[in-house]
């Protein structure tokens, strides 16, 4: 079988998010209860976020916690590589274009995210645990835009849009619509404050201070 008794488990979850995720998540968390595996941590999201990006989170929570395993739940936040990855663009418009308007978000790597679960992998005492994760700094997209041209020598814009602009500006570069109406969601979760996660249980996993934004940015300049 993919498991073996005493295994510790993560279940990363799948990035298709408009297929049944939580059919697939079932799959793995049957085959681990049925092998008796130690330990099944699963990459949520954070327990604030209501957008529809959370719901197969949602679902699939409910499955592990009613499976009888020793679970570990890890309310990943937002990542620095949603934005930072999309910099090309940026660039070439000369604006951050987001539907957050003043809304703050506490972004963290992946980099971050990994050691965060490795942590609690190899570590002890982490069983039947939820930890909201994200960065020690939470920041709005007027200081992203502002932070972008400060590294690029160049001005960047922040210009807020509405989640209807926002959404039809995704469809218009290709982004399928149902994704683009997910993504959305996301915006208007950001103004309402759901993307900052705040307690300090990112750091405190990882043994050091979150990666800034700034060193995300710079990355991405680079590449």
């Amino acid at each position: 079988g993919l498991f073996a008794a005493g295994d510790k488990v993560l279940l990363i979850s799948g990035n298709e998010v408009t297929k049944d995720r939580p059919a697939q998540h079932r799959a793995v968390i049957d085959a681990a209860a049925a092998a008796g595996v130690a330990l099944l941590a699963y990459t949520s999201a954070p327990s604030g976020l209501t957008a529809a990006l959370a719901d197969d989170h949602r679902a699939t929570e409910k499955v592990l916690l009613a499976s009888g395993l020793p679970w570990v739940i890890l309310g990943n936040g937002w990542y620095h590589e949603n934005h930072t990855e999309h910099l090309a663009q940026v660039l070439e418009h000369g604006a951050v274009v987001q539907a957050a308007r003043d809304g703050r978000v506490s972004s963290a790597s992946r980099a971050d995210y990994a050691a965060a679960a490795v942590a609690v992998l190899t570590g002890e005492g982490h069983e039947n645990k939820r930890y909201e994760l994200g960065g020690d700094e939470a920041w709005s997209f007027a200081e992203y835009a502002a932070e972008v041209s400060r590294l690029a020598g160049r001005e960047i814009a922040y210009r807020a849009v509405s989640v209807e602009e926002y959404v039809g500006a995704l469809v218009a570069a290709g982004v399928p619509v149902p994704m683009a109406e997910i993504l959305g969601g996301v915006e208007a979760s950001t103004e309402k404050g759901e993307l900052v996660v705040t307690g300090g249980d990112l750091s405190r996993l990882i043994g050091r201070p979150t990666t800034p934004v700034t060193e995300a940015i710079e990355a991405a300049l680079r590449a």
